[in-house]
């Protein structure tokens, strides 16, 4: 399993990031009730600290509070400098050495037509990041509306041009939308480095659809969000600690008693894999998802201890037997 991956011409970094939809979002997540900025603070800084250094966020994740919170973040002391490998090694104490990149998104609204809709809300994520470009900027949804998908193209390369975007990515695209898009940005001289689908153990429906055949063929590094399927994968929810589930999980059949019946042999595995290599089910069926080999998954991480434990799915193997047990098991999942 390869120890980095590069998105598009960016510099090689892990094959795991932290998903921030929850950094400052209190309509969705409990911001600023359960956790606070401090909380978030500690959760970047260790998120470096560990060699975690790609962070997905998007113009809409709390009205803009998540990009804000990274970029003061990113001002704060001792924050990521080195450039060359060997820095690690002759830093001062207390120093972090991982360049940051930054991944975020724009949302398609239907009054935004033009390259200058897409000009204008890059030109907001920038300020609100407090940096002149971005590693990765991406479609947050395939929608047309007013402005198709070659203008739309044409005006994300346009921006690659201009320096201000290293990469460009989609999101939540088919394999056909992919394609289409790859295309159009071929014509520019510009190739399509991410498709940000939902992938996970209980989620395989890319492995099925083209998806997944179309990026790698395609060269398409998939970042996966939801990848531990809002925590099932960790082995928190069992029918032995049942209880009612609350909020967006409550209409998820999968937290219910029968889901969770189901769900029971997919945690045994992993904790038997696990237990073979001193990892917990949650860093396993991560390890699963990147020795795919062209995956990113990007977890959600609120707290200094859950990126610390996400962590842990890098820097080990797990056998080819032990890939083909996890891949039989969740073959329901499909």
């Amino acid at each position: 399993m390869a120890n980095t991956i590069k998105i598009g011409a960016n510099k090689a970094i892990a094959p795991l990031g932290i998903g921030t939809w929850a950094w400052g979002d209190k309509l969705f997540w409990s911001y600023g009730k359960d956790y606070v900025a401090s909380d978030l603070q500690e959760a970047f800084r260790a998120s470096l600290e560990a060699g975690i250094s790609l962070f997905d966020t998007a113009e809409i994740y709390g009205l803009g509070e998540s990009e804000r919170l990274i970029g003061q973040f990113m001002q704060l002391p001792m924050q990521p400098q080195a450039t060359q490998p060997q820095a690690q090694q002759t830093a001062e104490p207390g120093q972090i050495d991982t360049p940051v990149q930054i991944a975020t998104k724009y949302f398609p609204l239907p009054w935004r037509f033009g390259a200058s809709a897409v000009a204008d809300a890059l030109t907001a994520s920038l300020k609100r990041l407090q940096v002149p470009t971005v590693a990765l900027y991406q479609v947050h949804w395939p929608f047309d509306f007013f402005m198709g998908q070659k203008a739309l193209m044409n005006a994300l390369a346009d921006e690659v041009k201009q320096g201000r975007i290293k990469a460009i990515g989609v999101s939540n695209y088919s394999a056909e939308q992919m394609r289409q898009a790859h295309e159009f940005l071929a014509e520019r001289g510009v190739s399509l480095a991410v498709n940000q689908m939902q992938y996970s153990l209980l989620t395989r429906q890319i492995e099925q659809n083209g998806v997944m055949a179309a990026a790698r063929e395609l060269g398409v590094v998939i970042l996966a969000y939801s990848p531990l399927a809002q925590g099932l994968l960790t082995g928190k929810y069992t029918l032995e600690n049942y209880t009612q589930p609350t909020g967006a999980r409550r209409i998820d059949p999968k937290f219910s008693q029968s889901g969770l019946q189901k769900l029971a042999p997919v945690i045994e595995v992993l904790k038997a894999v696990g237990a073979m290599h001193d990892r917990t089910p949650a860093q396993v069926a991560l390890n699963w998802l990147i020795a795919q080999g062209n995956v990113i998954p990007i977890p959600g991480a609120k707290t200094a201890s859950q990126v610390r434990q996400n962590a842990g799915a890098l820097g080990w193997s797990m056998t080819e037997a032990e890939r083909s047990q996890i891949d039989l098991t969740t073959r329901p999942w499909l």
